[in-house]
């Protein structure tokens, strides 16, 4: 199991809160408890699990580990500007939060939106939580992807260039939400097929969440 490795200063600041909590207490087995619990369950959050795409080109993926919690036909003005389709995934704090391109093309920075700390599920956090979108243009769609921060959700990272587009394959890693949130991807509606609905659970660059329709029938 591979391991980010963003996780080490968290390791670190539970270190030091660990020492501290054992000094207090005047309990050093209390301390190294602690350090070890919060170590295992750092470890156990930054996990990055390697993910098979399949090979289907028409497939677009889940960007991220989690439930659907929503799948809403919206028009987006800002930079898709088309009638969309937003697939929401929400992650718990049980989830991989690795997130993946849910097509293949070329992979755009569009900005850092700093915002409130809404629980991620609630619909308005989509429009005023802290978020990261990129867009990603395909060879027969693109898709924008929306990082959204909720309460517990201190960050949400991009890893790719932010200045140059990058080239992306299906099921790359892009970014990590750290502790929670919820990540957004939007569809033009015209373009596919969406196979997922409320409630399902889908996996980061495995699970298929919609296909490109056939150039026949658009």
């Amino acid at each position: 199991m591979n391991i980010r490795h963003e996780v080490f200063p968290c390791i670190g600041i539970t270190a030091v809160a660990s020492a501290c909590v054992g000094i207090l207490l005047n309990a050093l087995m209390s301390g190294v408890s602690l350090f070890l619990f919060g170590t295992a369950c750092l470890l156990f959050f930054f996990r990055d699990p390697e993910r098979i795409p399949p090979s289907d080109t028409a497939a677009i993926l889940s960007g991220a580990d989690g439930r659907v919690t929503s799948v809403t036909r919206l028009v987006e003005n800002g930079y898709l500007n088309v009638e969309c389709v937003r697939i929401s995934v929400f992650l718990s704090i049980f989830d991989v939060h690795v997130n993946r391109s849910p097509l293949s093309g070329e992979a755009k920075f569009i900005g850092y939106f700093p915002g409130k700390k809404i629980f991620a599920f609630r619909e308005k956090a989509s429009e005023f939580n802290q978020h990261i979108k990129i867009l990603i243009e395909g060879s027969q769609t693109r898709c924008m992807v929306a990082q959204i921060a909720g309460p517990v959700a201190r960050r949400v990272v991009y890893w790719l260039d932010r200045e140059t587009p990058v080239p992306v394959k299906a099921g790359d890693r892009i970014g990590m939400m750290k502790f929670g949130s919820r990540l957004d991807i939007y569809l033009p509606a015209d373009d596919v097929d969406v196979l997922v609905k409320r409630g399902d659970r889908v996996r980061a660059g495995e699970t298929v969440i919609a296909r490109i329709k056939s150039i026949e029938s658009m």
